[in-house]
């Protein structure tokens, strides 16, 4: 087969380091834009980005040549220094060092975008570190409870 073809979803997901609120709201909409904007510039496809004050959730199509690796680098670096540059309360901001990322199935890409545009609603009865417990044991990824938060 000469051409290279895939489409693969992946659902982004980190926190503030040390899981500080940090995020002003009023910032949210044009930290998704620059976010978008990194990925549309790695080759890849924004699909759903939104944050709370202390993590993100990105959904977006895997570039066919980037790693996932380099990407999430890249999108924390960048948007770590845009964040930096806005408002003297965020000069030492940081993202986690780690993260998570699990793929999402073309049948279930209506749920996840809902899932991520109701973070707000959504955490008013669940913590950040409770739903990404929950996403670890759904994808059954196994972890050291130890190493997951910094």
């Amino acid at each position: 087969m000469p051409q290279s073809l895939a489409k693969v979803y992946i659902h982004l997901i980190f926190s503030t380091k040390g899981r500080e609120k940090v995020i002003p709201r009023h910032l949210h909409p044009e930290l998704h834009d620059y976010m978008g904007g990194i990925l549309r510039d790695l080759g890849c496809t924004a699909v759903e980005i939104n944050t709370e004050p202390d993590h993100a959730h990105v959904l977006f199509l895997l570039s066919r040549t980037e790693t996932l690796g380099d990407i999430v680098r890249q999108v924390k670096t960048g948007s770590t220094e845009w964040l930096q540059k806005q408002l003297p309360i965020l000069r030492n901001f940081h993202w986690q060092n780690g993260y998570g990322a699990f793929s999402v199935s073309q049948s279930n890409l209506a749920e996840v975008k809902e899932y991520i545009r109701d973070q707000q609603r959504h955490h008013q009865v669940m913590s950040f570190q409770e739903e990404f417990r929950r996403f670890l044991a759904k994808y059954e990824v196994e972890y050291d409870e130890r190493y997951v938060w910094d």
